[in-house]
């Protein structure tokens, strides 16, 4: 994380920030974020980004957020901490609440902007491994990013275990639904092809871009993966071809990769 964060609309350094403890982000997980890619500066799909904020914020009935103010405390980090090329994630609670589960009757949300410079390198192709874990397509939840990553967190873990570099998690159906934090990609021969949103797959920026250009469609994908030759994970920061899954390996294709990268992350 870099020095200075942007806290309930002051800019302070991050050994500063603290967070009230009786915040329901913090005991609750009752609460949103968005992690958005900067490239030059800026940042590509922050319109998009906004959009599902506002849209999720609806679905869990948070108060009308100040886009206009939650813009400029983005642009205010991204020019303190000099990020060119990085990323910035607005976190976004339903603020501080008395006990127990119901929320306050005016509640005051908590927001959060921090920034990370770009890591030094690139990973290389990934090596999956499909999860325990199942994500509910039948639940809402399963399109937010909302603060309870719990499921992708032991997804995560699981594949460490054996070596693998990420997850994919099923839904109740036993279909492929996403990656721990991404969205998969599968080619076949009928083309490339993403989970749906009725599946459990998360309402990814990147993810939509590849589908409303017509490169990627909406479908069904078997944990045996029949007719695949080759996978992408992607997520607003990073396209990853992926070299294996459990014990198969699948085809590196750069020239798809980058193809891929031209539509969601443009330089």
């Amino acid at each position: 994380m870099s020095d200075l964060v942007w806290i309930d609309g002051t800019l302070r350094p991050a050994r500063d920030a603290g967070i009230d403890p009786a915040d329901r982000g913090f005991l609750l997980g009752d609460g949103l974020f968005e992690t958005m890619r900067v490239t030059n500066g800026t940042i590509p799909h922050r319109t998009r980004h906004f959009h599902r904020l506002c849209d999720s914020a609806r679905i869990l009935r948070f108060p009308t957020l100040d886009m206009t103010a939650l813009a400029q405390g983005l642009d205010t980090v991204i020019t303190a901490n000099a990020i060119v090329n990085g990323s910035a994630r607005l976190t976004l609670t339903r603020g501080i609440g008395p006990r127990g589960l119901m929320p306050p009757t005016k509640p005051r949300p908590t927001v959060l902007i921090t920034t990370q410079p770009s890591p030094a390198r690139q990973p290389g192709a990934a090596r999956l491994h499909v999860s325990h874990q199942i994500r509910d397509g039948a639940s809402p939840l399963s399109r937010l990013k909302t603060l309870n990553y719990l499921p992708g967190i032991l997804a995560r873990m699981e594949a460490a275990d054996i070596g693998a570099d990420d997850g994919l998690l099923c839904n109740a159906a036993g279909r492929i639904a996403s990656a721990s934090a991404a969205s998969l990609i599968v080619l076949t021969p009928e083309g490339l092809v993403t989970p749906a949103l009725t599946e459990g797959a998360m309402a990814g920026i990147s993810r939509a871009c590849l589908v409303e250009s017509g490169l990627v469609r909406e479908g069904h994908i078997e944990p045996d993966f029949p007719q695949v030759s080759a996978a992408w994970i992607v997520n607003a920061l990073t396209l990853r071809p992926v070299g294996q899954i459990g014990g198969r390996s699948l085809s590196l294709i750069p020239a798809g990769t980058e193809r891929l990268r031209a539509c969601v992350h443009p330089s």
